[in-house]
């Protein structure tokens, strides 16, 4: 996914469900400039994303071992 996200961009947030924000990384890819910060914002986006469900499953397990307690 991270070779998507380098690569295209926008198809990175498309196949994540974020419609808007892969429009506006198209249009900021159209350009050969704009096409580097788009990598760099769709890659950081990506890793946020992965960072967010490794929370998620941390703070679910956290509370399996309250509830047990």
């Amino acid at each position: 996914m991270i070779l998507v996200a380098i690569i295209l961009p926008w198809l990175a947030f498309f196949l994540r469900g974020q419609i808007i924000q892969g429009i506006i990384c198209l249009a900021l890819q159209i350009t050969m400039i704009g096409w580097l910060p788009a990598a760099i914002w769709s890659v950081m986006a990506l890793n946020s994303a992965q960072a967010d469900k490794r929370a998620e499953k941390m703070v679910q397990k956290i509370q399996k071992a309250q509830n047990q307690s």
